[in-house]
This record gives structure tokens, sequence and C-alpha cells, in this order.
């Protein structure tokens, strides 16, 4: 029976005094922590593409490039220099800046190289005149490769010079040849002899005339297919198996005919949803499948459904998995790759629920649309599976209480009434898609950030300040998720139809964010180990609920890498390390059941808005344990999560099996607020040690994850 606003507002209430009354204090963890594993109750395998990573906008942090707006989408002037862009997402030089007169450099709109513009430079005898661009992060020793796209008169001198220091040794030039009217490419390389926060790349000529840019390209010479070689090598070695590209909000607004063909030809175009930076287009479908080759990840494509239609979406799909008889499969040949992609996974938009979409719409509209998208794009291609971008009551819920209490717009009115909202309201996307859409989604798209320092008061409706133990603060988002699972099963039993299907959810989208009550998000703020913990106890919580999930992608999730000067990867974070401890034991493993004599405490928080119904986690608290068979049933794994700042020990009780020893590898923190720095000798790392049979107690360190590999005796 479907239930209305009223009764579960009512129902919501009442849980919330329930939790309210549990929450006077928290109760001390059960003396003698037991955990009681029944391999006889085996859960469906763990996806491998839960293990995945993240990529927002087109071009992103992966990509070598140095230079910052390297085809001139805005003019070349000596005024102060706007913002660059989202400092989160792109990295690089500064704006270019005339060298000599600015009267001499004039953009050129009648023949640009690429986009609306190309700079013209005017020359006048020996007095240098060009175009600079400052900003730039160099490495000692390293070499540096690129190409400049010229045109101008044969009286043009033209060299390039790239600049490191001040001193007269601190530079190299590349002497251009004689130019022509037609732009040419000239080969760009260069090595460089300190480490430089604030190099320059100088175009300058003398002579008579004039000269074009077109365009300018820098990279590291060790860069792989155009990505940073550290980066590639780090990402695949912490496992990560699925990546999703191009987005996030940036795909509403997105062409994906913009990323084809030479990289030097793609316009640049404005990137609305982030304050209109640059997208260079460098990173197109062919980059972004061979960036997936190189980490071996499987990918997830995003199509536009803001501002895109169906037609170009089904273009993208044949684009992709069409043989070279299609009409795009042969376009696709022609740019280099005959053989098709295979694209399996397909997301259909991005938070298509959200007023700060672009192509928001009412969720009774976007439910035809999502169909329309669908039906065309398996027209093409049948085998596809395909994401929906809705909201579920608890993230509909989330969004509205961030929305009300810290990013309030006039084109963004606050939910009136109290939250959590109510099924089948307007603002619960996924109860209108699952009505209207449900043989057309395959997966639902849920996004679950949390704040490990705040929780939602039912009472007050707004977020307050918690002051909650590590264990409490690292399970805000595996508690997210928790009301995820349970608001599913009561869709199911609300929506008629939908019972049977196979519908699991895809969290595409996860992670943590540090305010106050009263304050701005903080996403540069140093967290130490609350965000590594959150990434474990939410991993749990995904192995524990396999048969609902198909994949997931921490937001930042490619980015959890140590990073030297020149934004390439030298070293793990915490984050990347649980991914890689994680992926590594528990891809296509089989989970079993776990019970405990220690159930989780309950913690601040409102049902459906931040939290579910009842805590999540394995009844161990203050630990959490996941245990499993790996895919040849050859070894059981015992995953045994600390994230409390004090030891405990564990009695496991396994019966029915017969193991022998295998490898413990462990994550320990020294403390709280330990991060790994780049440069120095990390102070988080995993340990890999032989294991004898398991012991009646396990030792587990304060903030550690402690995984046990072990033979199966017998098989």
């Amino acid at each position: 029976m479907t239930m209305n606003r009223r009764e579960f507002i009512a129902t919501s209430a009442a849980e919330a005094a329930m939790l309210s009354q549990s929450m006077r204090a928290f109760a001390a963890p059960t003396a003698g922590i037991e955990a009681s594993i029944d391999v006889g109750k085996v859960f469906g395998p763990v996806s491998p593409l839960i293990f995945g990573g993240y990529m927002e906008p087109a071009t992103t942090r992966v990509w070598s490039e140095l230079l910052y707006d390297r085809k001139f989408m805005r003019a070349v002037t000596d005024a102060p220099a706007p913002p660059a862009g989202n400092s989160f997402i792109h990295q690089g030089g500064q704006p270019w800046r005339p060298i000599g007169s600015m009267s001499a450099v004039e953009m050129d709109k009648v023949r640009p190289w690429v986009g609306e513009q190309s700079p013209r430079i005017t020359l006048s005898g020996s007095e240098p005149r060009g175009i600079q661009q400052s900003g730039m992060r160099l490495g000692k020793g390293k070499s540096y490769i690129g190409r400049a796209v010229l045109a101008g008169d044969p009286t043009a001198k033209v060299q390039v010079r790239l600049v490191w220091g001040s001193g007269t040794s601190d530079s190299q030039m590349v002497t251009v040849p004689a130019l022509s009217r037609e732009y040419r490419k000239h080969p760009l390389k260069f090595t460089v002899a300190t480490d430089a926060q604030d190099a320059r790349i100088e175009i300058v000529g003398t002579g008579s005339g004039s000269f074009h840019v077109g365009t300018v390209s820098l990279m590291p010479a060790d860069n792989v297919q155009g990505f940073h070689a550290g980066l590639i090598r780090h990402i695949k070695e912490a496992g990560f198996l699925m990546a999703k590209w191009p987005g996030g909000n940036f795909v509403s607004a997105y062409d994906w005919y913009d990323g084809l063909g030479d990289p030097d030809k793609r316009p640049p175009k404005p990137e609305p949803m982030w304050g209109n930076a640059i997208e260079s287009n460098d990173v197109g479908l062919h980059e972004f499948f061979a960036f997936c080759k190189l980490i071996g990840a499987e990918p997830d494509l995003a199509v536009n459904t803001g501002f895109g239609e169906a037609r170009v979406a089904a273009e993208e799909v044949e684009y992709c998995n069409g043989s070279v008889d299609t009409r795009l499969g042969k376009l696709r040949a022609q740019n280099g790759h005959p053989e098709p992609f295979n694209v399996r996974l397909w997301t259909i938009g991005n938070e298509m629920y959200g007023p700060w979409q672009y192509g928001y719409m009412p969720a009774d509209q976007y439910c035809v649309k999502h169909n329309y998208f669908v039906q065309e794009m398996r027209k093409v291609d049948p085998k596809i599976k395909v994401t929906s971008a809705g909201a579920s009551v608890c993230e509909a819920s989330w969004c509205a209480a961030e929305q009300r209490q810290f990013s309030a717009s006039m084109w963004q009115p606050p939910v009136q009434g109290p939250l959590p909202v109510g099924i089948k309201s307007t603002r619960d996307f996924d109860g209108w898609m699952l009505s209207n859409s449900a043989d057309y989604i395959d997966f639902l798209s849920e996004h679950t950030y949390c704040y490990p320092d705040l929780a939602f008061d039912s009472a007050k409706q707004a977020f307050v300040d918690v002051h909650d133990p590590l264990e409490l603060r690292a399970r805000r988002d595996a508690n997210r998720i928790g009301a995820a699972f349970e608001m599913l099963d009561r869709y199911k039993a609300a929506i008629p139809g939908i019972a049977n299907k196979d519908i699991r959810f895809i969290f595409d989208e996860w992670g943590t964010r540090f305010r106050s009550a009263a304050g701005a998000v903080n996403f540069q703020r140093p967290v130490g180990m609350v965000t590594p913990m959150t990434y474990a106890l939410f991993l749990h919580e995904l192995f524990r609920h396999s048969d609902m999930v198909g994949a997931s992608c921490p937001t930042g999730g490619l980015g959890t890498f140590l990073s030297d000067i020149t934004g390439d990867a030298v070293g793990f974070a915490a984050e990347a390390l649980m991914m890689k401890i994680m992926s590594n034991h528990f891809a296509n493993a089989h989970p079993v059941a776990v019970d405990g004599n220690s159930p989780q405490q309950v913690a601040s928080g409102t049902p459906y808005v931040d939290m579910g119904s009842k805590p999540t986690g394995s009844p161990t608290f203050p630990l959490d344990v996941v245990a499993a068979f790996s895919l040849d049933r050859k070894k059981f794994i015992l995953s045994v999560v600390n994230p409390s700042e004090q030891p405990h020990q564990l009695t496991p009780h396994i019966s029915g099996l017969r193991l022998g020893g295998g490898k413990l590898s462990r994550i320990v923190a020294p403390s709280i607020t330990a991060v790994n720095v780049a440069g120095q000798e990390p102070v988080i790392k995993i340990i890999e040690t032989p294991q004898g049979p398991l012991s009646e107690k396990l030792e587990l360190p304060p903030i550690s994850v402690s995984v046990y590999e072990l033979d199966i005796e017998g098989v």
C-alpha cells in the first residue's frame, strides 16, 4: 500500500523520537566483542565496479597539459587576470599576457586556427613582441615536449622560450623556422635544470610583418598518451576498476562531438556549471577510453539530458558501439579506432532532480524525457545498461536541507514543509521514475555526501553541530546509503510492478564535506583519518549489500594521491590505500552473513534525511566486520575496521570451514590527524605480514583496517 506524505512524515517523526531517546548517552561497547560468521549464508558477488573513479569535467586533472587556455578562448590582455576557474578541478598556468606593446596584440576573429579567435602579433623591428603565460610548475631534470601552431609573414622571426628562473642559464629557446601564411605545427622540447613554481613560456617575434599563434601545448615528456605517467601507475595500482566521465554537473551542457578529431582543432568552450571556466576538449571519447585501458577500468559514460537531445545520445551510442558499416561507426574508424568500444554502462544525465542543474525540469516531465533517451539509445544497442539520474527520498531530503540552510538562491526556491519529503512528492524523483520509467532503468544513481560534524535535527529542521567520536563521524556516509537501501525496499512495497525487477543502486558520487552549521563548506580542510575511515565503512556497507549495488565512485577518488610540484602522483593518500586494500581483496568476492553481540550505536540525525531508521554496520560495535569467500572459493577473507581511537579485541566464530594460514594486510594510523605528505616517508601504509590460523582473539589497533586472507583447507 502506498504511504502518503502525512503517514511518511509521521512514521519518520516517530522513528526520530525513538532515536533521540537512545542518543542521551553513547553506550560503551560490549566487553568481549564477538562475531558469528555464517558461511552457509552466501550473498551475490561484489561488483568490481564498486571500485570506481569519477572524472569531471571533460578534460581533468589526470591530463598532463601544462598550459591554461591553450586555444585562446579568452582574449590576450594586460588587464587584471580573471580567476582561472575552479581550482578544485583545474590546474595549470595563468592567462596569457602580452610581451611588449599591448596594441601589437589583436585577437583575429577572421582567420582563427580554432574556436572564435587567435592572437595576431604585429612586429616592429628589434623590439620583442608576443605573448607569455606564467604560473607553470616544472620539475628538476624533467623534459617537456609540445608544439606551437603558427602562421605569419616570412619576415617574422619567432622564438619560443621556456623560463624557469632569473639566471641567464635558467631558460631554453626553440627557434622556429620561417613561417608561412598557412598555419603549421612546430615541435617544442625543453629540459629543465631546477624545480620551478612559477615558470613561464614566451612566444616572441622580431622583424617585420605579423604572426598568428593558433594554439600551443606543453606536456611532460614522460606522459602516457597525454596523461600523467605517475597518476596512471598509482591509479592502476590502487585498483580503480571503473571510471565515470565526463560528469557530474558538467555533462548537462556538454556536446560529445566537441571531443572528436585533431585535439588542436577541437573548439574551446566555457563550462557554465563551473563559473565559465575553460574546457579545452583535449580529452574526448578516444582519450577517455585510452585512459580506461591504461588503468584496466570499465567505462561508464554519462550522456547530456540537460541541454542534450535523445537523438544526440543515440548517436553517441552508435559512435561507441556501432560497426564500421554504420554512419558513426565509420566516423569512429576515420578517427583511428575501427573496432567498437562496446560501452556497456551509460548514465542518463546527472542530478536532474536539482534546480541547480542545467536543463532541470519537474519530475513528471523528466520521466518522459528519460524514456525518450533510453528508447532511442536501445534502438542502437539493446544490450546497454542504463542508470537513471534520480534521487531517493533520502537524497532529495538531504539536498533540500542543505540548500535551505547553506545555499539558498532565487533560482532554487527552498522546499516548503518538514523534511523528509514524502514518497511520490514532487521532490521524490526516484518515486516518480520507478512509477513511470521502470522499464527504462537498470540502475538508480544515488549521490551520497555527508557532513561528519553535522546532523539534521528534525525538531529544528536544520543541520546542527555535533561532537561525536570518530566511530560515529566516520559512519555518517554509510548511514546515508543505509537509508537508501531501506528506501528501495519501501519503493518496491509501495509502487506496483517493480518488486520483481532487479534494479540496483550505483552510488556514482559519494564522499565527505566539512563545515559548521553556520559556515561555508571547506573542500581543502585537512581532515586526517575521518575521510579514509569513512571510505572503509562505506565500502563495507556496499559489500554487505552486494545484491543491491552495481557500482560506485568516490567523488575525490582519482585525486587521492600525493602529488609533486608538477601535479603528478608520487604516493598514496590514506583514502587511496583504503580503496587499494578493499579492491585487492573484495572485487568479485562473495560476502557471507555476519552477526555479533555488540549492536551498532545510534548516531544523531533524522531518518531519511541523513540516516536510515536503524544503524548500519555489523553488530560488533565499535568494530565493523565483513567476511567473504574469494571468487574461486579457495580463500576466506575477513575484514575488520576499527574506526575508534582505542584498541579492541574481536573473537571470530567461524564454523563449517577448515582455515589454514595466509596473510594479513593492515592499515594503521598513528593518530586521528595523521596524513601522508608528498616527499616524506608515509606514516600510513599497507603492511602485509604472514598470518597463521586465526587465534581465538584478534587484536585490532586504533584507527585501523585489518584484512585477513586465509587458505581454505580441503578444497
